[in-house]
């Protein structure tokens, strides 16, 4: 039963009992207060005849018997302290009866306050037990568990994160101290390749440095967009281009399939930004012989919080897609992590900050769209984001 029920059957049950015995108590009251009356009636006129006779045989005329009005009255105040005393009785019952409820519906929230100050106090683990419950406690209970247990686990992501980010930095920072202390010492000499070491190894620290800071201003909805309508095949062209050597090099093949007509709403340099990540990314994992595949389509998407029922809105979802192993089942759901690696023994190239796919996601996400990672029907990774379509341009809702 609901807790609004609850209440409302709670005060009919405290009036309910208030009458009843205030019902139950009246007959009685009102019968004791009429034998009474009858009792002192029958006693006046009893005196009044005894008096009579006595005067007649005396000889003195009919004498009027005394007046029955103050009993009367005597009888009546008698029955309305009865009648008060029942409805006071009956009110300090149900009063009880209250009390005893209100207690009782007290209770979960005194258990939810409590659980709410050991939260409070750090301890993210803790649940308010109520969750079992039907009512509007249990519901409450639960998004408070639901809440708790998001806390707890942004707690863990924050711990997981200042471990890896402390990891990720160490390793370039204990290279230079390493390289330079060894010049110093005279065990290397100063020579071109132990100096580009040193620079190189500086170039990865300013780039996780970089990298954390576009990521945070991002997800706290701070980077600074210039947004415009973007053509999307110049834009990937563009990209691709840069990365042909590479390619090239690594015998990869590099395709482009992105009709002409489509634009997105985006930060131009941003755009370029994402994609580059992910070439990146799959320029790593493809073997030589292998392909990479950059594409773009127009989808419709579900709207956003706000947006009238039924409608959609219009996106581009960029692709990119190798031919290399793909990524694990389990590592689906966390390849945009922070500094996470689906395979921990590919080692990073030089250069790169292990958070390229995080960047990716809190891009696409800062400018309205989303990203995501699947496994190919034919084997490789797909990894894409979506965008806003440009108003007007192809992409958008008919």
């Amino acid at each position: 039963m609901s807790l609004r029920w609850r209440i409302a059957l709670g005060f009919a049950l405290v009036a309910l009992a208030t009458a009843a015995i205030v019902a139950l108590a009246t007959p009685a009251i009102v019968d004791q207060g009429f034998s009474e009356l009858d009792n002192e009636n029958n006693g006046a006129a009893t005196t009044a005849t005894s008096t009579a006779a006595t005067s007649d045989d005396s000889g003195d005329g009919p004498v009027t018997p005394p007046a029955s009005a103050p009993l009367n009255s005597q009888a009546q105040q008698s029955t309305i302290l009865r009648l008060i005393f029942a409805a006071a009785a009956a009110a300090a019952g149900a009063s009880l009866l209250g009390l005893l409820g209100a207690a009782r519906l007290v209770r979960p929230l005194t258990r939810l306050e409590e659980a709410a100050s050991d939260v409070a106090r750090g301890d993210l683990a803790r649940r308010s037990g109520l969750a079992e419950r039907h009512d509007e406690f249990g519901q409450l209970g639960r998004t408070f568990d639901s809440m708790a247990g998001e806390l707890e686990r942004a707690e863990e992501s924050r711990r997981s994160f200042l471990q890896d980010a402390a990891h990720e930095l160490k390793t370039p920072l204990a290279v230079i101290d390493a390289t330079s202390s060894a010049i110093l010492d005279g065990v290397y000499t100063p020579d071109r390749r132990h100096i580009e070491t040193i620079r190189d190894q500086s170039r990865v620290l300013a780039r996780i440095v970089d990298d954390l800071r576009t990521i945070s201003l991002a997800e706290g909805g701070h980077l600074p967009l210039q947004r415009s309508a973007v053509a999307v095949a110049a834009a990937l062209s563009s990209v691709a281009a840069g990365f042909e050597a590479r390619a090239a090099t690594g015998g990869v093949t590099l395709a482009v399939d992105a009709p002409g007509v489509l634009a997105v709403d985006a930060d131009p340099d941003r755009l370029r930004q994402i994609v580059t990540a992910l070439l990146d990314n799959a320029l790593r994992h493809t073997p030589a012989g292998g392909t990479v595949r950059l594409a773009a389509t127009a989808v419709a998407v579900a709207p956003g919080r706000g947006a009238a029922r039924g409608a959609t809105r219009g996106a581009v979802r960029i692709s990119v897609e190798d031919s290399g192993p793909g990524i694990p089942a389990q590592a689906l759901s966390r390849i945009f992590e922070r500094f996470y690696q689906a395979d921990p023994s590919h080692s990073r190239g030089a250069g790169t900050s292990g958070l390229g796919l995080s960047i990716v996601q809190a891009l696409a996400e800062a400018q309205g769209g989303r990203a995501g990672a699947e496994n190919g029907p034919h084997g490789g990774a797909r990894l894409w984001f979506e965008l806003p379509a440009a108003s007007g341009g192809a992409g958008a809702p008919v």
